[in-house]
């Protein structure tokens, strides 16, 4: 059964350009340009005067989560060196504050967060140290995600993979096994967050010519952490950084990754192939509207309302509920409650049928009736082999098959 979400009328007509992000090309049963321009325009309408930096309360909201967050860091990393266990409770809410300077950061890396570029830069270079994400490598990737998500034909970068249910029937038995494996909440969401956080966001890759950006972002913000480390080691000792922080920093990392997989990893979600993928659409069907108590929105930055976000990723989190609640268009997203939720990790395969994600289990039930393919659809299922041999195994929470 379906999870009670309704969708938002959104056709190609909903595309639009935000700062640096433009729809992809369109195809012949596009509405005449005239109808599209409109309603271009109407979307611009709707976002631009959220789409505007405060530094005022960009300021505010930096202190009310900056100060808390060191506060209890501090008390963590003095309790756990004089009380031992007592202080281990702070580790909690010092994990939901760091998830909301994450947040910050993100805003940083869309330049949404201050007006001035360079502050942003400088902020999220600060913050990526606190997180361990390194500032400009996270986010060239994530503005991948942006640009390409929703789209089967360009899966791999910034996204949790994601099979189609022919894909996965065309894996030989132990590569079913290693997505079974990886598709695992144990895996998506214990393991993969800390193999993500702390081991692969420390390794640069590619030619260090080619990718110098890369390789100075992430070596340079592995050596600030590891002063930061070093600092902290010889201040407060190895039990307190080992018992306090570290546990921090690893339930931080998995309520990071589990916001994220949340956002698009839901049941009447969005996917398309290139020809018919859709910036807007992708936008607002393959966001979801992650319906939270108001202090675990204030929590999370207000990433919730994802489906404005992916729409316009200009408005600073800050102004994304005034922008839901003032505007009766994004009502009708795809509202996702907490308890619905609880529900999108057992959904595994992309059902290019139903056009659903299913589980394993719905996907294998399904295969003794599944009518057999034309030579078009052969020709599509070799394509995926080759797509699924070459990207799809390049997992961003697992190191690569080889």
């Amino acid at each position: 059964m379906k999870m009670e979400m309704e969708r938002i009328p959104v056709t190609a007509m909903a595309a639009h350009k935000c700062a640096a992000q433009s729809p992809r090309s369109r195809t012949s049963t596009d509405p005449p340009s005239s109808m599209r321009d409109q309603s271009k325009r109407s979307w611009r309408e709707i976002v631009a005067p959220y789409a505007r930096p405060d530094t005022r309360r960009a300021v505010i909201q930096l202190l009310d989560t900056g100060l808390p967050f060191l506060i209890l860091v501090a008390a963590l990393l003095y309790g756990i060196g004089r009380y031992r266990w007592a202080a281990f409770p702070l580790v909690v809410p010092a994990a939901a504050l760091l998830v909301r300077l994450f947040m910050i950061q993100h805003d940083c890396g869309h330049g949404s967060f201050f007006k001035s570029r360079r502050a942003n830069d400088l902020l999220g270079r600060t913050l990526g140290v606190l997180t361990l994400t390194p500032y400009a490598f996270w986010r060239s990737s994530h503005a991948t995600h942006h640009a390409t998500s929703g789209n089967l034909d360009r899966r791999g970068v910034g996204d949790v993979t994601t099979l189609t249910v022919r894909e996965y029937r065309l894996l030989p038995a132990w590569r079913r096994l290693f997505y079974r494996i990886y598709r695992h909440p144990l895996v998506l969401f214990g393991i993969g967050p800390t193999y993500l956080f702390v081991i692969r966001h420390r390794i640069p890759t590619g030619n260090p010519l080619r990718h110098r950006q890369r390789w100075t972002s992430i070596l340079g913000t592995d050596a600030a952490i590891a002063a930061t480390i070093l600092l902290l080691v010889l201040t407060v000792g190895p039990r307190a950084v080992l018992l306090g922080y570290l546990p921090m920093i690893l339930l931080a990392s998995s309520l990071g990754v589990w916001l994220f997989y949340i956002q698009h990893q839901f049941e009447d979600t969005y996917w398309q192939a290139e020809a018919e993928w859709d910036f807007g659409a992708a936008a607002l069907q393959g966001s979801s509207f992650y319906d939270l108590p108001r202090a675990l929105h204030w929590l999370t930055g207000y990433i919730g309302f994802h489906h404005i976000h992916h729409l316009c990723s200009k408005v600073p989190n800050y102004r994304l509920r005034a922008c839901f609640e003032q505007n009766s268009e994004f009502w009708q997203a795809k509202r996702l409650t907490l308890f619905d939720s609880l529900r999108c990790p057992r959904l595994a395969l992309w059902d290019e049928e139903q056009r659903i994600l299913v589980s394993f289990r719905d996907a294998t039930g399904r295969r003794a009736v599944a009518p057999a393919p034309t030579l078009d659809q052969w020709a599509d299922m070799a394509s995926s082999v080759t797509f699924v041999r070459s990207r799809c195994m390049r997992l961003d929470t697992l190191p690569p098959l080889r």
